[in-house]
């Protein structure tokens, strides 16, 4: 169903809800067109309903068209690990040498963005961990190695997925002189203290928080040019715990998907 004053969507027509469900519209980071850091923000499957429900209400003005092409699986991680990469990705900077420290959900399909863009992609995973540098390669990263080694030439910017803090010194000692780390991660682990060596001539270290809607109809326009291909694992909605202790064990290439 859509309501009376619904614009721009059909009836029948597929659309994906994303983790930001609503803004006030009114705090000065919505009137700023900074809508991803509203001070009165609702996010879908956490302060409101919806999620893995059978039905849920959304509000329109925060449902982006998916198309009919490919399936749910495929196109459900496009809808937050996607969007919150190519959120970092703009945060990061047009620069050509790109560190991605953490190769799971988010980073493989970014990985597949940023060559699309020309850039070079230099992917860190856990120390020894061959089978996930190997998938990087054949993602098209021009570099794969462990998150304690240090790239082959200085980057321009990194963004960390992974949720441990002590990456944040090893990607500021990897990237050049002026360039960026992002963290693009809800939560991490305490960062360690580092010499000020580490950030002095002018690095940078920000973070990420949600997308705005125009980060969305962004980067689902390019994905059909782009040809992104994600690679997932299906779990029924009772196995969640189970997802969730893979993913920590390293056990699938890409993102996990909850099935309800």
């Amino acid at each position: 169903m859509i309501g009376p004053d619904v614009e721009g969507l059909r009836v029948g027509e597929r659309v994906g809800i994303p983790w930001l469900g609503h803004t006030c519209g009114i705090c000065p980071y919505c009137m700023e067109a900074r809508e991803n850091l509203c001070n009165r923000p609702l996010f879908t499957g956490y302060t409101r309903d919806g999620g893995f429900a059978t039905a849920t209400i959304a509000d329109a003005r925060y449902a982006f068209p998916l198309g009919e092409s490919g399936t749910d699986v495929s196109l459900a991680p496009l809808l937050c690990a996607g969007l919150i990469g190519w959120r970092s990705l703009k945060i990061a900077g047009d620069g050509k040498r790109l560190g991605l420290y953490g190769f799971g959900a988010a980073a493989h399909i970014l990985a597949q963005v940023a060559r699309w863009e020309s850039r070079l992609v230099f992917a860190f995973t856990r120390p020894e961990d061959a089978a996930t540098q190997a998938f990087a390669r054949r993602l098209g990263a021009t570099w794969a190695g462990g998150s304690d080694e240090m790239p082959p030439e200085p980057l321009d910017a990194a963004i960390i997925f992974a949720t441990d803090g002590k990456l944040v010194p090893l990607a500021l000692k990897a990237v050049r002189k002026g360039g960026r780390v992002v963290c693009a991660g809800i939560h991490m682990s305490d960062i360690p203290s580092f010499p000020y060596g580490v950030l002095w001539e002018e690095r940078q270290l920000m973070s990420v928080a949600n997308l705005t809607r125009q980060d969305g109809l962004d980067f689902l326009r390019l994905v059909p040019d782009i040809g992104v291909v994600t690679m997932t694992t299906t779990y029924q909605l009772m196995q969640a715990n189970q997802a969730l202790a893979d993913l920590r064990a390293g056990k699938f290439e890409g993102a996990a998907i909850l099935v309800p």
